[in-house]
């Protein structure tokens, strides 16, 4: 028969300690203090990531209306042409345009991507310039 050390002959005869309860409850508050870290950063990241793919799809049409007022005919207004996914999706656009004191035949145009009607802050605003020879 092999023979086994005092410790681990204590062990197998139930005489060994245990944890104590106050060394369970600080281990579980530490797994519940880094449990709710990584939660909450994976919250932020959520939400960090469905803001920018707003952003990102707001300046894409933003950039879309800049070309099509680029491709119009000389006017004082335009009005904005978007496209029904857009639409569905709940974008709105403004377009403003005026002619700049600095050279003549200088267009500044300025567009306003906005996520809902209702909102008063654009998500996007791009500004571009327009040369008319």
């Amino acid at each position: 028969m092999i023979r086994l050390n005092s410790r681990v002959r204590k062990a197998f005869q139930g005489r060994s300690r245990g944890f104590t309860l106050i060394e369970v409850v600080i281990a579980i508050a530490f797994v519940g203090v880094i449990a709710i870290a990584f939660l909450s950063a994976l919250s932020t990241a959520s939400t960090l990531l469905i803001v920018a793919d707003e952003r990102a799809t707001a300046e894409s049409l933003a950039r879309s209306q800049m070309e099509y007022v680029k491709n119009q005919p000389k006017s004082t207004t335009y009005e904005p042409s978007i496209p029904p996914a857009y639409e569905q999706a709940g974008y709105s656009a403004t377009i403003t345009t005026g002619d700049v004191p600095l050279r003549a035949g200088l267009q500044k145009i300025t567009i306003g991507i906005y996520r809902h009607p209702d909102d008063e802050e654009p998500v996007v605003t791009l500004v571009g310039y327009r040369l008319f020879l």
